[in-house]
């Protein structure tokens, strides 16, 4: 059985859900806090996927997950380097996303420093809501996905470039688009969503995966027809993606 480490502490707060997610596809998760991470770092080797959940970690102070990706960074060092470079899956959801992207793991891992980053809502008010979004369906995390619904609940998930640079960042950044908001939802840079690394083994997104696994949590599930609940819910659909992967 495949197993899926999923940190928790320092302010993350969505660690039960995306474990519940895991086991719903066969996959065994452990929750483990960061310290004792960084307290045995190679803990990490018994594992083939790492999470980075949702949530606050250290209260968004600095910006939303600068404080964990440094962490990050300095405490696991080459262990952390050695898992992404090997066929192990990492996801990040929120604020794991922001971390991804301030740890510079995405949208390239190969480059070891911040590309892009996310901050402040264009609203500058913090979104609570489901929202439709679109993927090609070409990397492992959404095969037999398209368009889809997800929620979402984040101050700072606005994805923006360096400024004077966004053409040559446009045609930099395009494979790494595994996710984009099929309208203009926070002022994102071409309304991505969610971003994956250039092995496409690293997915970061914004939206909630792990808030869909069962049709009672779509804020419309009374309306919909016996044809669509009987289809596997977009959030399951991409844990089960990585489960295949890895059973592959």
């Amino acid at each position: 059985m495949s197993k899926a480490l999923v940190l928790t502490g320092d302010g993350i707060n969505c660690e039960g859900e995306t474990a519940f997610a895991f086991e719903q596809v066969g996959i065994k998760p452990t929750i483990l806090h960061i310290n004792q991470l960084i307290a045995e770092p190679k803990q990490l080797t018994q594992f083939q996927i790492l999470a980075l959940p949702g949530g606050f970690s250290f209260g968004d102070e600095v910006s939303s997950g600068k404080i964990l990706a440094l962490k990050l960074q300095y405490a696991l060092g080459d262990i952390l380097s050695d898992f992404l470079e090997k066929d192990h899956l990492v996801i990040g959801i929120c604020n794991g996303f922001q971390a991804l992207v301030k740890l510079g793991v995405l949208p390239r891992s190969d480059v070891h420093a911040q590309q892009v980053t996310l901050t402040h809502n264009r609203q500058n008010r913090f979104i609570n809501r489901w929202v439709s979004v679109e993927t090609s369906g070409d990397n492992l995390f959404f095969r037999n996905l398209d368009r889809f619904m997800l929620p979402i609940r984040h101050g700072e998930g606005r994805l923006v470039v360096p400024q004077g640079k966004e053409s040559e960042v446009a045609t930099d950044i395009q494979p790494h688009i595994a996710l984009a908001y099929e309208t203009d939802v926070n002022g994102s840079f071409l309304n991505i969503a969610g971003l994956v690394n250039e092995k496409g083994t690293v997915l970061g997104l914004m939206p909630h995966p792990e808030a869909f696994v069962r049709w009672t949590q779509h804020p419309n599930w009374t309306a919909l027809t016996d044809a669509q609940k009987a289809q596997v819910p977009a959030g399951c659909q991409i844990f089960e993606n990585m489960a295949k992967a890895l059973r592959n």
